[in-house]
């Protein structure tokens, strides 16, 4: 995967479902059309939960990747 540039991060490690989820979306209210959002998060949850939030809302999931337990996605804020 090409190396993204996020404009904010989100540690949601050690938090379980549904946080990840509602931290993810406070994230992205307060960020501008365009910027990248990078989420860190380990409930195994999240894999599922981060995508169905952004189809939802209409952003996009512009990349994802899994290191160990740790799972990483690049959202850009598109509204």
């Amino acid at each position: 995967m090409v190396d993204i540039k996020a404009d904010v991060t989100l540690d949601a490690k050690g938090l379980s479902c549904p946080m990840p989820v509602l931290k993810t979306k406070k994230a992205i209210d307060g960020m501008q059309v365009g910027q990248v959002l990078l989420v860190e998060a380990t409930d195994p949850g999240s894999k599922a939960d981060i995508p169905a939030l952004l189809k939802r809302t209409g952003h996009e999931l512009v990349g994802s990747k899994e290191e160990g337990n740790v799972f990483y996605f690049y959202i850009k804020k598109t509204k």
